[in-house]
């Protein structure tokens, strides 16, 4: 599935078509909510599609073409994970005891979204709360990872519906959210480019919270290209969201092929590399050739703390910040929550106000010790999971789907998924660029030189 195979174009080559007029804009989402309407019975990726609005949109484009200011996402279908607020729609979080009424305000990057003019055609499924790395759901259903249409694989979690969206070709990009890896794992078991961004760098204001520590809004796209596009219109000062205030405004395009010549790359130490499976390593070390090929200095660097030590301290916090939101709600009798996601909730249910202080100051010593040893990389690579998808029948739901994701979450790191080939049983993996806070730029960068050199995955056919 090279470049030239696909049937989709990347936002710029299509947004240029649209305002130079050499297609129509209603022909395009057509053709999207034609693909929606043929795969998604099987695929499972959307809660609900917006067949009339996003066709009524595209029309609304071709008809005021002349006079459309040049908007950075012109008539883009857009897929929406369904934790984020759209008014006129209910926001379900994956769950059948959240509130079913329609959201009365849009979220602020969903409106972001639409001022760029971007083209909403429906909302995905989610892990119920957003808590799993799977991507499974035994309330509304799993989504169908499209990279085997034989057996039912797991799309990863917890924005499973918006990367199936994406790799099937039923959306040209899709908003997440990763708590501990929720947009970088299925963007590794689906062949895309995803997105943890720094903390306050996007806002969160009507977005449904998990773990308010460790939530943060990406993308799911194609190409890194896109993301960077993704990210330059989502990103941004929202008057709600006091994080966003402090947060600088980050350039994700101008630099993005800048290559990686001089930069000094970090990875782990192979003992904390070896839960991967023999394919993984070997995209791994591929990955390493490449980037060494292109100028980078990769080097070893030692973690202060083993990853499973950062699974653990950052699981805790998150059970505990999730039953403080959740907890009530889910000890209402007849409240409908799969069994495994009322276990993670309520985990820590019995920690003390001063256990959850003493817990979030053992994050920031953390952060403090991790940054003062990292200080002299620039970047530090990891597979995004150790193995490829498996099929849903053999899923644990009480195994760790990947150790290298919530230490991104827990020590407030910026990370990006990109693919790094294919493996032998002919599924996707993804290397994932580990920067420090706001450095998001950088890690599209070095993403970008991978993606140079093993092309652009996807999206599946049927």
């Amino acid at each position: 599935m090279a470049r030239e195979d696909r049937e989709l174009l990347s936002i710029d080559e299509l947004r240029d078509r649209f305002t130079t007029g050499s297609v129509s804009c209603e022909m395009i989402t057509n053709q999207f909510l034609t693909r929606i309407q043929s795969q998604d019975d099987q695929l499972h990726a959307f809660v609900s599609v917006l067949n009339d609005r996003a066709l009524n949109v595209a029309r609304a484009i071709d008809r005021h073409l002349g006079a459309q200011p040049n908007k950075d996402l012109l008539g883009i279908p857009v897929a929406i994970k369904d934790l984020f607020n759209i008014e006129g729609l209910p926001t379900r979080a994956g769950s059948l005891s959240t509130d079913q009424s329609p959201a009365q305000s849009t979220a602020f990057c969903v409106q972001r979204l639409l001022d760029a003019g971007a083209n909403i055609i429906g909302k995905t499924h989610t892990v119920e709360f957003a808590f799993g790395g799977w991507g499974t759901n035994s309330v509304l259903g799993t989504p169908w990872n499209p990279w085997d249409r034989n057996t039912h694989r797991v799309p990863g979690g917890s924005s499973s519906g918006s990367a199936v969206a994406v790799a099937s070709g039923m959306a040209l990009a899709a908003l997440g959210t990763d708590t501990g890896g929720s947009i970088r794992t299925p963007a590794s078991y689906c062949g895309l480019v995803g997105t943890k961004t720094s903390s306050g760098l996007i806002s969160k204001s009507g977005v449904f919270p998990l773990c308010p520590t460790h939530d943060t809004v990406g993308t799911l796209t194609r190409s890194v290209k896109d993301a960077a596009l993704m990210l330059s219109v989502i990103s941004g000062r929202d008057p709600n969201d006091e994080p966003t205030l402090r947060a600088p405004a980050l350039d994700f395009v101008t630099f993005l092929d800048a290559g990686v010549e001089g930069l000094k790359i970090g990875v782990l130490q192979q003992d904390e590399l070896d839960v991967s499976s023999v394919d993984i390593l070997r995209l791994f070390k591929q990955s390493e050739q490449i980037l060494a090929a292109a100028g980078a200095s990769i080097d070893q660097h030692k973690l202060p703390k083993r990853l499973r030590d950062y699974l653990d301290e950052g699981g805790r916090l998150m059970s505990a910040e999730s039953y403080a939101g959740l907890g009530k709600m889910l000890e209402q009798n007849g409240c409908e929550v799969a069994p495994e996601i009322r276990a993670r909730v309520f985990a820590s249910a019995s920690i003390s106000i001063l256990e959850y202080q003493d817990m979030l100051a053992q994050r920031q010593q953390a952060q403090e010790t991790f940054l003062s040893g990292f200080n002299e990389f620039d970047a530090l690579i990891t597979p995004t999971c150790s193995n490829t998808a498996i099929p849903v029948a053999d899923v644990d739901e009480a195994a760790i789907v990947t150790p290298f994701g919530r230490f991104v979450n827990y020590l407030d790191l910026a990370a990006i998924s990109v693919p790094m080939g294919i493996c032998s049983d002919g599924l996707p993996a993804g290397l994932q660029v580990v920067v420090k806070k706001y450095d998001d730029a950088l890690a599209l960068q070095i993403a970008q030189v991978i993606e140079n050199a093993i092309g652009i995955l996807g999206p599946e056919k049927p």
